[in-house]
């Protein structure tokens, strides 16, 4: 089933790209979407201040196994996006995938098959794909 949502958002893309259907297009739009979205965020905690972002250097001990680490290592955010920040985040992460959908129909990519290859890789490695 899921893998059916993807695929019909993958189609609609497709459907409904007609302007930037040039390549150039695409990575132009998907980059500028990232910068909205990670605008969005900063917005978020400079002008509405629902999250702060209170960030210093991630201090763990050297000797600290993988699952002490992720209780150690923190994000960084503290509060929560409130509703009118929460919507345009959400909003730009859908554009956002909108155009990283727009150039793996471009480059003949399945985004469910993409997204299979990832999740077994982060299975099969573990704690071995820290990123």
């Amino acid at each position: 089933m899921k893998d059916m949502l993807l695929d019909e958002f993958q189609y609609v893309v497709l459907d409904l790209l007609i302007r930037d259907k040039s390549v150039l297009d695409q990575m132009s739009k998907y980059q500028d979407s990232v910068s909205r979205l990670l605008r969005s965020i900063v917005k978020a905690a400079t002008q509405c201040g629902c999250i702060s972002i209170t960030a210093s250097k991630q201090e763990y001990p050297l000797d600290a196994d993988y699952s002490e680490l992720k209780d150690i290592m923190k994000t960084h955010v503290e509060g929560h996006l409130c509703e009118a920040c929460k919507e345009q985040v959400e909003n730009d992460i859908g554009r956002n995938l909108f155009y990283l959908t727009s150039l793996c129909n471009t480059l003949d990519l399945n985004l469910y098959d993409i997204l299979l290859k990832e999740m077994e890789k982060s299975k099969t490695l573990g704690k071995y794909c820290l990123r």
